[in-house]
Order: structure tokens, then C-alpha cells, then sequence
């Protein structure tokens, strides 16, 4: 059966670079899904105008929430993967095809990008942040996963999580990999690159590291209950 690949793109307040991840992707002949997680500029227009389809969230809800949302509707789409991406231009869309060969190569239901073997250009405390995080979640899952927090991934829609993620922000990304090693799906890691420009990350060091430790204990306390 040939596959049908998705696109999913969360974005908050990205109406500067939307358009071009959108047409650089649309170039690619697959499909984009833009999930405007309330943004009050003018990302789900410029989204529709490069071509994506837009699912609309009222309010910000977080970066988990969009994720569940364009999952819901990949499922209703028939779509057998998906590939989720950031909307802030960070991820090159050159990299899709990457991805898509390791899936098919490897057989892992799951690849996962990996930003650390040319992570020079990163800020210092994002790449400790990152390393650490990536040891502690590769521990508990039990399988080595470079770059946990890369939210630059592959996912075979069958095995997405289908009961809400207690995380609905950056944290999300991390409590999808644990349920996914729960359930004993492989998961699998290529290198990509990331662009780095002048903009502010949407990532509070202290606040989402903070709600990463807080979900990996909710997941350790839904563990010892069984």
C-alpha cells in the first residue's frame, strides 16, 4: 500500500515565516497541515496562503494541544505518517526526505531527528539542557535517543497516542516518546540540521524544565500504579 505522508506544523505568532517552511514543503508534493494555535497575527492566513490547511485553536493552548488536534485529523484523513515540524523556519525542510528514507530503511514506526552532531550554532544552555534531558528520557525509555527534545520527527499514524497527553506544552513532545517506548515502539534517529537566526526562542529554560521533570514523575507515579 503507498504511503500517504502528512506535514504537521503547530505555530504560535509565526506569521513571518510560515509562508516559505509552508512553500518549501509544498514543493516536496506532500501535504501541510497548519495548526494556528491562537496566534493574534496573521499565521493561519499566510499558512492557507502558501497552500497548507489550517485547523484553528481559539486561544493558545500550547504545543501539545496543536499536536493532538492535527493528529485527530490525520486519523480522519487516512494518512499513514506524519511528519511534525516547527513553523519558526529552525527546521530545514530540505531534511524531510531524510526522515522519510530512514523510515523506510530502518522499519522504525518512529525516527527522530538528531540536532547534535552540528550543534555548534546552539545556545549554550539549549545543548546542556538538551543533552541532560536526552540521557534522563533515553534511560527511562530504554532505548538511546540522541536529541529527545528535537521536535523534528517521523511518526507511523497507527502508533500515535490516542488517550490526551497530560502535557500540553513543550514537555508533550517528551511524554509522547515514553508512551511510545511503553507500548515497545522502536524508535530510530537521524541527523538534521537547524537553522539558527536572530529570533527569541518560545522556550523558558527554567519553566519547561520544570514542567519536563513534572511529567516524567506523573509518568512514573501512572507506572507504579500499573
Amino acid at each position: 500500500m503507498a504511503e500517504k505522508i502528512c506535514i504537521i506544523i503547530p505555530a504560535f505568532k509565526e506569521a513571518a515565516h510560515i509562508g516559505a517552511v509552508v512553500c518549501a514543503v509544498r514543493v516536496q508534493a506532500l501535504d501541510v497541515v497548519v495548526v494556528d494555535d491562537g496566534s493574534p497575527d496573521a499565521t493561519a492566513a499566510e499558512a492557507e496562503a502558501a497552500g497548507a490547511h489550517v485547523l484553528r485553536h481559539p486561544i493558545n493552548r500550547g504545543k501539545g494541544a496543536a499536536l493532538e488536534t492535527a493528529f485527530q485529523f490525520v486519523r480522519e484523513c487516512g494518512y499513514t505518517a506524519v511528519v511534525t515540524m516547527d513553523g519558526d523556519g529552525q527546521h530545514d525542510p530540505a531534511d524531510v526526505p531524510a526522515l522519510l528514507t530512514a523510515y523506510q530503511q530502518t522499519g522504525a514506526a518512529v525516527v527522530v531527528g538528531n540536532r547534535m552532531t552540528t550543534n555548534a550554532k546552539m545556545p549554550r544552555i539549549r545543548r546542556w539542557t538538551n543533552q541532560v534531558m536526552s540521557w534522563l528520557l533515553s534511560r527511562s525509555i530504554g532505548q538511546r535517543i540522541p536529541d529527545t527534545q528535537c521536535g523534528f520527527r517521523l511518526y507511523r499514524v497507527d502508533v500515535l497516542p490516542r488517550q490526551p497527553l497530560s502535557s500540553t506544552r513543550y514537555a508533550a513532545e517528551s511524554e509522547i516518546l515514553l508512551d511510545l517506548a511503553a507500548r515497545g515502539v522502536h524508535i530510530a534517529s537521524v541527523p538534521v540540521r537547524t537553522i539558527y537566526r536572530d529570533e527569541q526562542s518560545k522556550i523558558n529554560p527554567v519553566v519547561d524544565t520544570l514542567r519536563f521533570f513534572g511529567m516524567m514523575l506523573r509518568h512514573a507515579v501512572r507506572c507504579k500504579r500499573g
